[in-house]
Order: structure tokens, then C-alpha cells, then sequence
């Protein structure tokens, strides 16, 4: 599990360094970035598993940094990290798409047990998502199944034909490509 990338952005370079030094002796690859502006460039440069972003800073501050980076990247968790106790902002942040919102000072060791459930839940999404775009062949009919509106796993098995027909929309006809023609037919007419 930690073999993950941290962002760090804060306006504060103690903190950064505080928190940068507890999670890399928690063997996670940490970046750092002064402020929002940055961060994103940071981003954008290397994006991260994981975004720890402080809320009030100038310029950009950690709600904007929030969006931008769910708009490049929706997988990537962000945790708002802030001063600021007022729930008026977290339940923004977590409306934005926050995966978590926490008060400084923050329990580090709690930090730490957050992460590491954000990363697998990530891990499990990433996992979801090779899987889904597979499409399942059988080894022995070659039917298709057609999970497209219904719940992955549980759809119709289809004929290639009939499976080709509905999600192209085209009528098909059946004819022999020059490679079967030469296998099949060729040698019979010799």
C-alpha cells in the first residue's frame, strides 16, 4: 500500500515539512507545493494518488484546487486540510468532491488510517475499471455477453451477429473473406 504519491499544498512551509516528514517515514512518496498555483502546475507535471490540500491560501485556494484536479483526474483523492472550522466550507469541499475534510492540527495517526482506506477503495476502483472494459467472449460458442444495461456480469449472451447488429445498428449480411474462400472453397474447385 504505500508505494502511493502525496501532494502536499499549503501556504505554510511548516506545515508542509511537518506533514511532508510524517507520511515519508510512513513510506509514502511525498511532493510538496506553497501554494495552489503550484500545486496544480506540480499536478499536472506528475499527477498524485493523493492531493492534502489547505483550504484558504492566496490566489488559488483548496476549493479551486479541488475542482481542477477532479476535472483532470476524478480518481485522484483530495482531503482538505484547514484551520478553518466552519462547516459551512467543509460541507462545500465534500459537495465539490472532497474525499475528506479535516481540521488543523489533525491527528496524523488518523490521517494515516484514512489514507490507506482512500487507497484501497481507489485501488478497488481501478481494479473495476480494467475489468469493465473487457468484453466477455465465450471460449466455446463465442457468444457475447452484453452487460451494457444491466448490471456488469449479469448480462444477455448474444450471438456475435446479434450482438454486432445492436450496438452498430447495421443490418448485416454473411459472405467469405479471400482467406476462407482459399481454405474451404478454392480447393474444391480444383
Amino acid at each position: 500500500m504505500r508505494d502511493k504519491t502525496v501532494l502536499l499544498i499549503d501556504d505554510e512551509k511548516p506545515v508542509l515539512d511537518s506533514l511532508g516528514n510524517y507520511l515519508e517515514k510512513n513510506k509514502y512518496e511525498v511532493s510538496t507545493a506553497l501554494s495552489g498555483e503550484a500545486g496544480l502546475a506540480a499536478y499536472r507535471a506528475n499527477p498524485t494518488d493523493m492531493v492534502i490540500t489547505d483550504l484558504i491560501m492566496d490566489g488559488i485556494n483548496g476549493i479551486e484546487v479541488l475542482n481542477e484536479i477532479k476535472k483532470f483526474n476524478n480518481d485522484t483523492c483530495v482531503v482538505i486540510l484547514t484551520g478553518q472550522g466552519d462547516m459551512a466550507l467543509a460541507i462545500e469541499a465534500l459537495r465539490a468532491g472532497a474525499d475528506d475534510f479535516l481540521l488543523k492540527p489533525c491527528d496524523l495517526d488518523e490521517l494515516i488510517l484514512k489514507m490507506e482506506r482512500f487507497f484501497e477503495r481507489q485501488d478497488a476502483f481501478r481494479k473495476i475499471k480494467i475489468y469493465e472494459k473487457f468484453l466477455p467472449i465465450c471460449m466455446y460458442c463465442k457468444k457475447i455477453r452484453d452487460d451494457s444495461h444491466t448490471e456488469p456480469g449479469a448480462g444477455e449472451w448474444l450471438r456475435l451477429e446479434e450482438f454486432l447488429r445492436r450496438k452498430s445498428g447495421a443490418d448485416l449480411t454473411h459472405g467469405c473473406c479471400p482467406d476462407c474462400f482459399d481454405e474451404r472453397i478454392g480447393d474444391w474447385l480444383k
